[in-house]
């Protein structure tokens, strides 16, 4: 939901993932944004109203994306989303980062416009591996996104380290960076930031994808 600069590049990369796409927008106008390959669906209407997202395949959706200007609209869009047709893959983009936490709690992953992009709103609705985001003058290490499964969260930062023989740089955490202290634990929907050497990034990933290893 939404076709402007976020949502037509977002319905590019998904579309450029191999996914199928259909972009709803009231402003039949603002599909001039997308890419002149895409193949997908363009739905003009509201992105809340339940006949604009069966015409756009709702009943099928792995997952929705309300970015639309405006903060009520996409929270209503993808409440209706989740409850109504049972997608449980949603994000919703807001302009105030101060009700990120409010929304988190109904459930629904919000992205803060200011803080974010496309690359990291992608993150939240598919399984990306490890990105990376820095890389020394060398190459031997790099800042890197790890996808985590769900089984880590409530695990201490410090276990997680040991495991994977990294360190964790920083969190986002409800669209804000925290640095880590002792005895923090991954939550629902953090993102994680490990220094890493860069030839481990692969091994890594694998650990972090599968549940973390009982205590001997």
């Amino acid at each position: 939901m939404g076709c402007g600069r976020v949502g037509a590049s977002l319905a590019g990369q998904l579309e450029g993932h191999g996914h199928s796409v259909a972009v709803v927008d009231q402003n039949p106008d603002a599909f001039r944004r997308l890419p002149s390959t895409f193949e997908g669906r363009r739905v003009t209407g509201l992105g809340f109203d339940r006949d604009a997202l069966a015409q756009a395949g709702i009943e099928d959706a792995y997952a929705f994306v309300a970015v639309s200007n405006g903060d009520n609209s996409n929270i209503i869009a993808a409440r209706v989303v989740r409850e109504t047709f049972g997608v449980s893959n949603v994000v919703a983009r807001i302009y105030d980062p101060n009700r990120a936490e409010v929304y988190q709690r109904l459930g629904i992953p919000t992205v803060a416009t200011v803080r974010w992009t496309a690359d990291q709103v992608l993150r939240r609705i598919l399984p990306l591996g490890a990105v990376s985001e820095y890389q020394d003058a060398s190459s031997k290490v790099s800042i890197v996104t790890c996808d985590v499964h769900p089984a880590w969260v409530g695990q201490e930062l410090d276990r997680l380290e040991h495991l994977t023989g990294t360190r964790v740089a920083f969190l986002t955490r409800l669209g804000q960076g925290v640095v880590p202290h002792p005895g923090m634990v991954v939550q629902e929907n953090d993102l994680v930031h490990l220094a890493v050497e860069t030839d481990r990034i692969g091994a890594v990933q694998r650990v972090l994808a599968a549940s973390p290893a009982k205590e001997d």
